[in-house]
């Protein structure tokens, strides 16, 4: 019976061979993933509202608005601003109109009200600076100079494009 045990290790060895799982191949590969962020940018703007003026009066009437401007980050921007739509309109002296009548106005970017809000191309500048995926807000100053007596009753507006280039 010695001689048998080396026997049946032999068919119990045979049989649980034949009962192991095949193994399966494998094969990998990388995949590249990839994309290119672009500048981008939006504005919005709030209104610059004088309410009513006295254009008897000597003294100046000032207001503000703002100008918002979303970029993405790391984007350099600038925001320039037009004439507007009075007819004789420059960057510097700016029209407010009621129909045929024109009350002068100017739009600065800063309190003191010297420098002239615009294109960028001297005297005038623009406000500028780098995206940061949040919204950045400059404030527009406005005034209308007194001592403007010939302009009628009446309301006034006008409507000045605003571009951010980035």
């Amino acid at each position: 019976m010695r001689n048998q045990l080396p026997i049946k290790m032999a068919v119990i060895g045979a049989v649980l061979g034949l009962s192991a799982p095949a193994l399966a191949g494998t094969a990998s590969s990388n995949l590249t993933v990839n994309t290119t962020v672009t500048a981008n940018c939006t504005i919005s703007t709030t209104a610059v509202a004088f309410g009513a003026i006295n254009t008897l009066s000597a003294a100046n009437t000032d207001a503000t608005g703002t100008v918002a401007v979303t970029c993405t980050s790391g984007a350099p921007w600038s925001i320039g601003a037009g004439a507007g739509t009075g007819t004789g309109a420059t960057l510097s002296v700016r029209k407010l109109t009621s129909g045929a009548n024109v009350l002068n106005y100017a739009l600065y970017t800063d309190s003191a009200r010297t420098t002239i809000w615009g294109d960028g191309v001297a005297p005038t500048v623009k406000y500028s600076g780098t995206g940061s995926g949040a919204s950045q807000t400059s404030t527009i100053y406005a005034r209308v100079p007194g001592s403007q007596s010939t302009a009628p009753t009446g309301s006034y507006a006008d409507t000045v494009a605003v571009t951010v280039t980035f």
